[in-house]
């Protein structure tokens, strides 16, 4: 068994300290799609959850995980330039308003709470920019340069990508499906279990090979914009 440096410690510190549900960039008020589904009686029980789960965490494997390793690796290189590449191409492959609405948020925030966190250059200009609006400032982007600034690297913070994704529609189901905790921890449990080959195939590819062709979850994500539930934001 390998023993964890003090540098070690510090990074897993830190990204505990960032996938905990109490971080505050508002992952609580969106359920990526799970309301609707659940009001449309499309997920009703955990075997429906678990399958729309690990749909929306092979959709964002393959976009926002993407993005999130090119942040991550280029801000490693101190370059500006091609974080701000994979925060505008990530925006590309958002086609409903919520969707867009959610990364940049989370995106914003994340980025505010970095600047307090970071004395950092690249940090503090990102942040400038988007309220500036030169960048979207997409949450995934916010996550890998933040990441590679604590110190934490790609496997983890693909890792907490992907818990953090799963997490998000898990937790919305306690308040809108019919499972248990025991039902969404199994779920996590099982799912997790894949990420490492997600990894594998994620950390392979170029920004322009990101893909998010998922019609179902757009279509989702569109009756939810017009539509009369509302405990979530998508």
């Amino acid at each position: 068994m390998s023993t964890l440096t003090d540098s070690h410690m510090i990074a897993l510190s830190r990204l505990l300290q960032f996938t905990d549900s109490t971080f505050p960039v508002g992952t609580f008020s969106f359920s990526n799609g799970l309301e609707t589904a659940s009001f449309e009686n499309m997920v009703t029980n955990a075997e429906t959850l678990k399958q729309l789960t690990w749909s929306q965490a092979l959709q964002a494997a393959y976009s926002d995980g993407v993005a999130a390793i090119h942040a991550h690796r280029a801000f490693l290189r101190g370059d500006y330039d091609e974080i701000a590449v994979a925060d505008n191409m990530l925006m590309l492959f958002k086609m409903n308003d919520e969707a867009r609405l959610m990364l940049k948020r989370m995106g914003k925030k994340f980025a505010e709470l970095a600047a307090k966190l970071f004395d950092d250059e690249i940090v503090i200009r990102w942040l400038k920019e988007i309220k500036d609006e030169k960048v979207p400032g997409t949450f995934p982007v916010a996550q890998g340069i933040a990441y590679a600034a604590a110190g934490v690297d790609e496997k983890a913070l693909f890792c907490a990508h992907q818990y953090g994704v799963m997490n998000m529609v898990l937790s919305a189901a306690l308040r809108c499906v019919k499972v248990s905790h025991y039902d969404t921890q199994k779920i996590l449990f099982d799912l997790s279990e894949k990420v490492e080959e997600l990894y594998g195939e994620a950390s392979q590819m170029e920004l322009k090979d990101m893909n998010a062709f998922f019609p179902e979850l757009d279509i989702l994500a569109s009756l939810h914009e017009k539509g009369n539930m509302r405990m979530f934001m998508n």
